[in-house]
């Protein structure tokens, strides 16, 4: 397993974690992903352990907390062998302050977090999203008492913009707070906006990328095709409609770019997109999800091995898209950029 340094921080993280999401299957959204109970758990997070992959992502808010349960029953025994991310700031209940980055809200998540996962730490704690209405302020200094307490060991943030990014991270270093290490992003071949704001940001200020839905909810697998749509029992089936908007058409462009590099260099339609990913500047980790050992180990082969430049532009060339404004104007004057 390569290991990376979590943005600008001491912390060395696999190049792929796992997700949890599919543990529990606490209601309709998630079984979508999956149902894995506690013994389903435990030997897929053995067989991540034997390929290297120590890093398990989760959030309060999967399944209603079940899986930060089956995940802290699973690792009994293995907790020094791991790491552990988890989430915090989405709706929780009907309450108030049962949602938001408050110090009222993350204090009681930490503290239920820790319950379920049966531990007295965790080694990296994300604001699952933005929260506009608590100033960054109150946020950080919370996040600076779970550190300073022991409770939390490394701090960052998932799908902030790049302004409440830059903000967070101004004012950790105007306070002395800690401040973000790790970003985590959606970033895939079918959508790559991440690129246009996010990752100079990141490389900039030492932020790096744990990115989830590597395989863009689950429409690079390969099993879309043109005449051939999701099949039930799927997440791109089961769960259409959600998640982020594209072109059906581009979506068969990058799927047969795909396909036609996997032939090419042995591998399979998802290795070939995770693999094109772990090459990106600012990624310091993948995350995998799998509802079983066989497409966990298959997962795992996209490490090891590196796209050619040729392969690499074949993707790159199928999978562009025109950035937003001022992405574009500032493309248009190359000295301006970085290494211009």
């Amino acid at each position: 397993m390569d290991y990376r340094r979590l943005g600008h921080s001491g912390l060395r993280v696999p190049a792929l974690s796992f997700g949890t999401g599919t543990f529990g299957g606490g209601n309709d959204f998630f079984k979508a992903w999956g149902s894995t109970d506690a013994a389903g758990a435990s030997r897929l997070i053995d067989v991540c352990l034997d390929h290297g992959v120590s890093m398990f992502d989760s959030a309060d808010v999967y399944s209603g907390g079940l899986a930060e349960q089956i995940l802290g029953e699973a690792i009994k025994g293995k907790r020094q062998r791991l790491l552990i991310s988890t989430k915090a700031t989405f709706p929780t209940g009907d309450g108030p302050n049962d949602f938001g980055s408050s110090r009222q809200h993350l204090i009681e998540a930490v503290d239920k977090a820790l319950l379920r996962l049966g531990t007295d730490h965790i080694d990296l704690l994300q604001l699952h999203g933005q929260d506009y209405n608590t100033p960054v302020e109150e946020t950080l200094a919370t996040l600076d008492q779970f550190v300073r307490a022991g409770k939390v060991r490394y701090v960052g943030c998932s799908n902030f913009s790049g302004w409440h990014l830059m903000k967070s991270l101004a004012a950790s270093d105007r306070y002395g707070y800690p401040r973000y290490v790790a970003h985590q992003a959606y970033y895939s071949l079918l959508n790559r906006d991440y690129e246009w704001e996010l990752m100079p940001l990141g490389r900039d200020q030492g932020v790096g990328a744990v990115v989830w839905s590597p395989l863009g909810w689950g429409k690079l697998t390969g099993k879309i095709r043109r005449g051939q749509p999701a099949a039930p029992g799927t997440r791109a089936h089961d769960i259409a409609g959600t998640g982020p908007r594209f072109e059906e058409e581009r979506l068969f462009k990058i799927v047969e770019a795909l396909d036609a590099v996997a032939k090419d260099c042995g591998k399979t339609i998802p290795q070939v997109a995770l693999n094109w990913l772990l090459q990106k500047p600012t990624v310091s980790s993948v995350i995998i999800g799998a509802r079983n050992e066989e497409q966990l180990v298959q997962n795992i082969g996209a490490i090891g091995w590196t796209l050619t430049p040729e392969q690499n532009a074949r993707l790159e060339e199928a999978s562009q898209v025109s950035p937003a404004y001022p992405v574009w104007h500032q493309r248009g004057f190359a000295m301006l950029n970085e290494g211009g």
